[in-house]
Parts: structure tokens; C-alpha cells; sequence
């Protein structure tokens, strides 16, 4: 990974498809199922998680990724499907592999969730490894 400073800002947006709604999160779900066609708190983390990949992005060497290991966000306000949304994410720990990150996401009317996430550089093919053999056991 190259050098990374704290106070690094990135801004990234997406306009919400009604399959990024409640009802498309788990369609199996009858809970799911009969609420309110906004953009749902599973695709707006989703979202925010983009938002840090996105911006760490330039940074990666050949062969590394990001995993998210902590989310902590609220979810404020309501977005229909239709509306575009924006993230912007500002750096504000480095730690070795470990990069911490303060989100605001807004609509186009307000913010609709704040909060903080945290991702570890990893060796993409290690990790695969692992994750391959623990899938064996």
C-alpha cells in the first residue's frame, strides 16, 4: 500500500434503483416484503463501504484489496428509489494496514447517515487461501 495521509476527503455517489430498496433486500422475507420502497440500511452500508474502497483505490499495490472490519453508522432519513446519494468519506486513522474512516451520506435533500468504518489492506490470494480452507473443513 502507498502512503496514506489522515485528513484524505473522497466523495463518491449513486442513484438508488428500486432494487436497492427495502423490499429487494431479502425478497424471501415477508417482513422485507411489505415495506416501503426506500433505499435500505444493508445497501446503504454497502454503499458507504464502496465509498472507502473507492478512495483507497489509488492507493493499493498489485494484488491487495480491502475487507471492511467494523461499521458504525446511523440511518437518518428515508430515500426513494430515484434520488442520488452521496458519500463523503474523510480519513482519519492509519494504522499500518488498518484505515479508519468518518462517513456522511446525504440525498438530495438531507443527510441520511453518518457514522465510522474501518478496513484492513489484505493480500488478495493469501485471503483466498484461507478462506478456501476453511470452506474444506
Amino acid at each position: 500500500m502507498k502512503e496514506l495521509q489522515v485528513g484524505l476527503k473522497h466523495t463518491f455517489s449513486y442513484l438508488v434503483p428500486k432494487e436497492r430498496t427495502v423490499p429487494f433486500l431479502y425478497p424471501e422475507s415477508s417482513y422485507f416484503q411489505v415495506m416501503p420502497e426506500v433505499f435500505a440500511t444493508g445497501y446503504m452500508v454497502g454503499f458507504m463501504e464502496w465509498a472507502c474502497m473507492d478512495a483507497l483505490a489509488p492507493y493499493l499495490d498489485e494484488g491487495e484489496r480491502t475487507v471492511g472490519t467494523m461499521i458504525n453508522v446511523t440511518h437518518e432519513a428515508a430515500t426513494p428509489a430515484g434520488m442520488e446519494v452521496t458519500a463523503t468519506v474523510t480519513l482519519v486513522e492509519v494504522d499500518g494496514k488498518r484505515t479508519v474512516w468518518e462517513i456522511e451520506a446525504r440525498d438530495e435533500v438531507e443527510v441520511i447517515g453518518r457514522g465510522r468504518h474501518e478496513r484492513f489492506v489484505i493480500d488478495y490470494e493469501k485471503f483466498s487461501k484461507r478462506v478456501a480452507a476453511k470452506g474444506n473443513k
